[in-house]
C-alpha cells in the first residue's frame, strides 16, 4: 500500500523513550507522580451532568445533529460572550459549535492553507497549530515567545516578506505552555498587523476562565476591529472540566466561520444533541464553580512554584492555565532534566522541546492532579539533588 506523502512531514513523537521508561517503571511497581497531563482532575459539575442524563433519554436527541449546532446552543454562546466580555455576537453567523476546539483548529487549516502557504505559529506553542499547517501542505513560520518579551511574539521581528506571504496567524492566551497572559493593547497591535499584511488571525482561548491573582484575561474579540480580521476558538473543556465531552466553539468573523462550517459539513456530523444541551446548562447556569476551581488551582500553583524555586528551577508564576513553565538549571536541557526527575525522584514532567525549539531549556508541569498527589510530587521534587552541571 502507498501512504500519502504528507505523513512524511510529521515528526515522530518526541517522548517515546520517556513514556516507555514510565511504563517499564510502573510495571515494576514503582509509583510515578505525573505532572505531564493537562486534563482537569476535578469532575464536571453535577447540574451539567444532570442535564445530560435528562436529555439522553429524549428520543429526538438520538438522531443525527446538525453541523451548525442547535440554535439554543449558539444563542447561549453569544449570551455568554456578552456577559463575560461585553462582546455582541450574531448567533446565526458569528458562532459555530465544535466537537472540541481542537477539531476546529485542525479543520480551519484547510480553509486558508494550500501547498506552500505560510502560517505564523508561536514557538513554544500547542503542537496542533503547526501539525495542521503541515498536513494541509503549508509551512509554519515560528514566532519565538521569549521570557524577556513576557512570552508575547515580537511582531516587528517578522520580516515583511514573510508577513506579506502569510495567510494565517495563530495566537493563544492565556498561553499553553508558558502560562502567560496577553493584555488587550497587544491584541489591538495584532489587529493592525493583520490588516497591514492581510492575514487571518486565529486566537485559541480555552484558558480565559483559568486565571490567578485576579488577572481576568481579555478576549481577542474585545480588540477594536478583531472581527474584521479573525476568530476566536474557545472550549468548555477547561472552564467547566468537560474535556471528555468534546464541545467547544469558534466565534468572530462571519466569513471565516462560514468557511469552517463548509469544511465541517463535509467531514463531520455535528455534536450529539444531548451534549449540546449539557453545554447550554454550563453556559447559562451558575458560574460560581469557575472561581471555586481557580482557588484550588492557585493554591497548587503556589506550592509548586515555591519548591521549584528552592531546587534551582526558574518558574515565573503563571497568569493562568493549568501549567507552570520552568527554565531548567544551567547544564541541562529540558529532556535531560525530565529523564533525571523520572529516574531519581519518580516524577514525570513534559520537556519543553515538545512545544517548539524555543522550549528546549524548559519543562512544563501540569497542576491537574489531585491535591494529595500534587503534595506527594512536591515532596519528591524537594529531594532532588541536581543543579548546575
Amino acid at each position: 500500500m502507498q501512504f500519502a506523502k504528507r505523513l512524511d512531514r510529521l515528526p515522530p513523537y518526541l517522548f517515546v523513550d520517556i513514556n516507555r521508561r514510565i511504563a517499564e517503571m510502573r510495571a515494576k511497581g514503582i509509583d510515578i507522580v505525573t505532572f505531564a497531563i493537562g486534563d482537569p482532575d476535578m469532575s464536571t459539575p453535577s447540574p451539567i451532568i444532570d442535564r445530560l442524563c435528562h436529555e439522553a433519554r429524549i428520543p429526538a436527541n438520538h438522531r443525527y445533529p446538525e453541523t451548525d449546532g442547535l440554535p439554543e446552543l449558539r444563542e447561549a454562546v453569544a449570551d455568554w460572550y456578552r456577559d463575560r466580555f461585553d462582546v455582541g455576537l450574531d448567533p446565526d453567523t458569528e458562532v459555530l459549535p465544535l466537537i472540541g476546539s481542537k477539531e476546529g483548529i485542525g479543520h480551519i487549516a484547510f480553509c486558508f492553507v494550500e501547498s506552500g502557504s505560510v502560517v505564523l505559529v508561536p514557538d513554544p506553542g500547542y503542537p496542533v497549530y503547526s501539525m495542521a499547517t503541515m498536513i494541509a501542505g503549508g509551512e509554519p513560520y515560528y514566532m519565538p515567545l521569549l521570557e524577556k518579551n513576557d512570552y508575547l511574539p515580537d511582531l516587528d521581528a517578522v520580516p515583511d516578506s514573510v508577513a506579506d506571504s502569510a495567510t494565517l496567524m495563530w495566537l493563544n492566551y492565556p498561553n499553553n505552555p508558558t502560562g502567560a497572559g496577553a493584555p488587550l493593547d497587544f491584541f489591538e497591535k495584532v489587529v493592525d498587523f493583520a490588516r497591514t499584511h492581510n492575514i487571518a488571525v486565529c486566537h485559541d482561548a480555552p484558558y480565559t476562565e483559568v486565571y490567578f491573582d485576579g488577572k481576568r484575561p481579555p478576549s481577542f474579540m474585545q480588540a477594536q476591529g478583531a472581527r474584521d480580521v479573525g476568530v476566536e476558538f474557545h472550549s468548555l473543556s477547561k472552564t467547566y472540566h468537560m474535556t471528555g465531552w468534546r464541545i467547544g466553539m469558534v466565534v468572530g468573523n462571519r466569513e471565516m466561520v462560514r468557511a469552517l462550517f463548509t469544511v465541517k459539513s463535509n467531514l463531520d456530523s455535528g455534536i450529539p444533541q444531548a451534549i449540546q444541551l449539557m453545554a447550554v446548562e454550563a453556559l447559562r447556569g451558575s458560574q460560581d464553580v469557575i472561581a471555586e476551581h481557580n482557588v484550588i488551582l492557585q493554591r497548587r500553583r503556589d506550592k509548586l512554584v515555591t519548591v521549584l524555586d528552592e531546587i534551582g528551577l526558574s518558574a515565573r508564576p503563571p497568569d493562568g492555565t493549568f501549567y507552570v513553565w520552568a527554565r531548567v538549571p544551567q547544564g541541562y536541557s529540558g529532556v535531560d532534566l525530565a529523564r533525571e526527575l523520572l529516574e531519581q525522584v519518580h516524577v514525570a514532567v513534559t520537556p519543553g522541546i515538545g512545544y517548539g525549539t524555543s522550549g528546549a531549556d524548559y519543562i512544563r508541569f501540569s497542576i491537574t492532579l489531585p491535591d494529595e498527589r500534587l503534595e506527594e510530587g512536591v515532596q519528591r521534587l524537594a529531594t532532588w539533588r541536581g543543579g548546575s552541571r
